[in-house]
């Protein structure tokens, strides 16, 4: 009976090795290549789905950069310069505020950009209501300039009399830039 009885143990003690041996060679790192396979397809699966907005996108987007291409400043420093003051005083005319301290700066990137942008900074005086008029003239423009900042600011103390600082950066692309552009679909 004690013979048996050390067999017992001693096949009990060569399967719990075993048991231990497999699982640390065998399931864990099985189960760790389910884990990381699992999470590598959902993160596939998620980029199929942004893939496939943007192909959704595609025709909105191809004609949003034609009309931002279309839209872009002259790549001529003066001209430039003179279509944003020109659109300015388009702007300022058209919602009945005073333009005045423009204020234009280049801005160039490394030699690699396809792109050069025209900041522009200038303020505007009147109402708030021709100030909310000139502002949404200047979103609205198809012209391709954004706002990047603005500020209001009072000059009287019952609020008639504003002040509206603005910043806006106007896009210039580069003749190689527009010629690779426009061979695109």
């Amino acid at each position: 009976m004690n013979k048996s009885r050390e067999q017992l143990l001693a096949i009990l003690a060569v399967t719990a090795v075993l048991l231990m041996v497999g699982d640390k060679f065998i399931i864990t790192p099985l189960t760790a290549s389910w884990t990381a396979r699992n999470k590598r397809i959902e993160e596939l699966e998620k980029q199929v789905a942004e893939g496939g907005k943007k192909l959704e996108r595609d025709r909105a987007i191809h004609d949003k950069w034609s009309s931002m291409r279309a839209n872009a400043l002259t790549n001529n420093v003066s001209g430039a310069e003179s279509q944003a003051l020109r659109a300015f005083e388009r702007w300022g005319k058209d919602a009945g505020v005073t333009v005045s301290g423009l204020k234009p700066q280049w801005k160039r990137g490394s030699d690699r950009d396809e792109h050069q942008v025209l900041e522009c900074r200038a303020e505007a005086s009147g109402s708030l209501s021709s100030l909310s008029r000139f502002l949404y003239q200047v979103e609205k423009d198809p012209m391709a300039m954004k706002v990047d900042v603005v500020d209001l600011t009072t000059r009287d103390t019952e609020g008639r009399n504003l002040t509206l600082s603005l910043q806006v950066s106007g896009l210039v692309l580069t003749p190689k830039k527009n010629e690779n552009l426009a061979k695109q679909p």
